[in-house]
């Protein structure tokens, strides 16, 4: 038994909540339609594409395309929700999402599948470890990166339901730990807090809140109190709870399965120096491409599993005045 059976959590890869979602929605959305890219099954799109095949279009391995097929639809009148994995959508369609669909503030949502180094065997080409930055730059982009596949579910219903212009959701491939249930909040703009503490704030999105909390556990053994906030949009960002976290524990630590560089730390950071500057660390993926190798394998390797986060907090509490 692994430490997330033992905390009696149901393992689920969050693209599931994501497929979930575009299934139930297109019931009551009749002008919801889906592109995909050759890769429906694995974004879990495919969901949507058996119940509504007629509402479902395969651009094949032409992203651009993809993203091109998604913008007309939105002109056209329909929800279009484009999906693949995130390398492809964030990176070879940049062009595409910012001149075409952001530059004109169309209704078109980005699902972005397979992020992180987590993807395990595929290896560094196909481990989106960049688009937290590439599309949180983006003006009239709405950024989220839910932690598991409940959260996953809301994101999607959200970003459709209650979101009028362009939507990125990021989430992974590999079963992470449900740590949310259906009654537990999500409202876009807003961090939840996961739990409260004193001596520092562990601010995380994805799959590194449920790290989060296991290392919060490890700190709890030494007498370190962690306050978790569940950071699951990056854009627009929550100010009042990252301020709020900074002047009650006075120190702030990041975690993000992704660059360090222009990724959700930095979104962070930019907030604290300008409002209440205290001392801050980062974990995330230190400025190289991913490995191939099995999930749990990469996440020690690349300092992102429990125990990294624990002794990455040890060492900002020792900079904390």
């Amino acid at each position: 038994m692994n430490i997330y059976e033992e905390h009696g959590w149901k393992m689920e890869p969050s693209r599931n909540g994501f497929g979930r979602a575009l299934a139930d929605l297109a019931e009551r959305h009749p002008e919801l339609v889906v592109i995909g890219a050759d890769l429906t099954e694995s974004t879990r799109a495919s969901y949507f594409s058996e119940k509504f095949p007629d509402r479902f279009f395969n651009a094949g391995i032409a992203e651009q395309n993809g993203v091109g097929m998604a913008a007309g639809f939105a002109l056209a009148g329909k929800i279009a929700v484009f999906s693949t994995y995130g390398v492809f959508a964030a990176g070879r369609a940049y062009d595409q999402i910012r001149t075409t669909v952001c530059y004109s503030n169309l209704n078109v949502k980005i699902g972005g599948a397979h992020g992180g180094i987590s993807v395990g065997p595929d290896g560094a080409t196909h481990q989106a470890l960049e688009e937290i930055a590439a599309m949180r730059v983006l003006p009239r982009m709405t950024l989220l990166v839910p932690a598991d596949a409940e959260e996953t579910y809301k994101a999607t219903v959200a970003a459709i339901e209650e979101i009028e212009g362009p939507v990125y959701i990021r989430f992974g491939r590999a079963p992470v730990p449900t740590i949310t249930d259906k009654d537990t909040p999500f409202e876009v703009g807003r961090a939840r807090l996961v739990k409260d503490g004193k001596d520092l704030t562990i601010i995380a999105c994805g799959a590194m809140v449920a790290e989060s909390i296991l290392a919060a556990e490890i700190l709890e053994k030494d007498g370190i109190s962690a306050q978790i906030l569940d950071l699951h949009t990056i854009k627009p960002i929550d100010e009042d709870a990252i301020v709020k976290a900074a002047q009650e524990t006075g120190a702030i630590l990041t975690v993000e399965e992704h660059q360090i560089h222009g990724g959700m730390g930095s979104a962070v950071a930019e907030v604290v120096v300008r409002t209440n500057p205290v001392p801050m660390e980062f974990v995330g993926v230190q400025d190289r491409f991913g490995e191939s190798g099995q999930p749990e394998e990469l996440l020690r390797a690349f300092g992102l599993d429990y125990q990294s986060i624990a002794q990455k907090a040890k060492k900002l509490l020792k900079r904390k005045k």
